[in-house]
């Protein structure tokens, strides 16, 4: 298989943990280049479920490697707690699973800082964040004050983690946070630092010495284009770069090894925690789609708002990350609708958007522009050919493709691995 990307065209939440499963049977490595334990990626192996939060979907395959790049910030406990859980269920991470020695570590400070800074925040202030530290980490690797895998392995860790605990304390006072006791935390930090330890790697030099001899790579990305630091719906984002470009910047992986670019979109549109959402259906409708797409946060268990396909959001992914193909998702979650609305076009105080603009404050006024298409009204989630879904249902995606511009690589029709149907690619 081509070096791949995966990558979110939403607000995340699109499946890309289904995706990724299926194309891993196809790849030898599995990467994922960004973010942190705030992402949930879930993935149902006949009547099992499993739900990853920083460890790369493809560790449910036997013999594939895994990799956590260095454009992550990685939870200690987080991880441990995963690989502990699969070990449970006899799958094991030792020699597959290598963790880049450039990677940012979450300290629990972050946790109380986020937590803290949330809790200041009033009415529309409020990011909504998943209070899992990521961003204070972010900031820290910014600032260039952050603590890096690497120095698990250094002699004088135990001193650098208990100096930031303590740095850290007079901010989170500051703020009106819960103050650490600093013994527990560094002793608890050196438990954990023992046992992640071996699973600490070069992991740049690892990827290229695979590329060399051949092996395919699939990069997993988490959240989604509209969550990006840099392109989503600023500030109500991640703080990282959720778009293909991070696949390099948070790897190691050069650009010109990257074969294609593949987007992950629901055949309708969510989103979790704050921010505006154009389609977003406050109604009986907006509630079916959370019901029947089972719409809760993998990692916070908090509903996703629901709506109808947000098509100026998807062309602008598609712009921004040069999609070779969709794998469009839970297309099943509209089977009871009779009449189905895309989203073309915003307005807002008469001017017309065809893409999706910067400024948050004409974002929240957006009004979307629809186009109506007529449901089918069959169950399609026991499909296994796409020459088998109703006419209706075909039109639906040739649609969704049509106004796009990016072809039909994948279609998910349920959760399981068989409810996915290969299409283009």
């Amino acid at each position: 298989m081509p070096n791949t990307v995966l990558v979110g065209a939403q607000w995340g939440d699109e499946g890309k943990g289904k995706i990724i499963d299926v194309l891993t049977r196809e790849s030898d490595v599995v990467v994922r280049y960004q973010g942190g334990n705030n992402a949930g990626h879930t993935v149902k192996v006949g009547e099992q479920q499993y739900v990853l939060h920083l460890i790369p979907s493809g560790i449910l395959h036997e013999e594939k490697v895994c990799i956590i790049g260095n454009g992550l910030v990685v939870d200690l406990a987080g991880l441990m707690a995963e690989i502990d859980e699969l070990a449970e269920l006899d799958i094991k991470c030792e020699g597959r699973l290598y963790i880049s020695d450039r990677a940012h570590i979450v300290m629990p400070y972050h946790r109380e800082i986020d937590a803290a800074r949330e809790a200041r925040a009033k009415g529309n202030k409020k990011i909504g964040t998943t209070k899992r530290g990521i961003g204070p980490t972010y900031g820290d690797k910014v600032t260039r004050r952050g603590l890096r895998m690497i120095d698990l392995c250094s002699g004088d860790f135990e001193a650098k983690a208990r100096q930031h605990i303590e740095e850290a304390n007079c901010v989170i006072e500051a703020l009106g946070g819960q103050v650490l006791d600093v013994d527990e935390v560094t002793a608890d930090t050196m438990a954990l630092a023992a046992r992640v330890r071996p699973y600490v790697a070069d992991t740049i030099s690892l990827l290229k010495d695979m590329s060399k001899a051949g092996k395919s790579v699939l990069f997993e990305g988490a959240q989604g284009t509209m969550l990006d630091i840099d392109f989503g719906s600023y500030p109500y984002v991640t703080s990282s770069n959720a778009t293909a470009g991070g696949a390099c910047t948070g790897s190691g992986m050069s650009p010109n090894k990257i074969d294609r670019v593949i987007g992950v979109l629901k055949a309708y549109t969510t989103r979790v925690g704050e921010g505006p959402m154009p389609t977003e259906l406050t109604d009986e409708v907006g509630e079916q789609l959370r019901k029947k797409g089972a719409e809760f946060g993998a990692t916070t268990g908090r509903p996703r708002r629901c709506g109808w396909f947000d098509a100026v959001v998807a062309r602008y992914a598609a712009a921004i990350n040069g999609f070779d193909y969709w794998a469009i998702t839970k297309l099943d979650v509209l089977d009871d609708h009779e009449k189905i609305k895309v989203c073309v076009a915003y307005e807002c105080d008469g001017k017309r958007y065809e893409t999706v603009p910067a400024d948050p404050d004409v974002l929240e006024k957006c009004v979307p522009v629809y186009e109506e298409l007529d449901g089918w009204c069959e169950d399609t989630s026991e499909l296994t050919d796409y020459a088998k879904l109703p006419e209706n249902a075909k039109k639906y995606v040739d649609y969704l493709c049509e106004i796009t511009e990016v072809k039909l690589g994948i279609l998910s029709v349920g959760p399981k691995r068989s409810a996915t149907l290969r299409v283009g690619i």
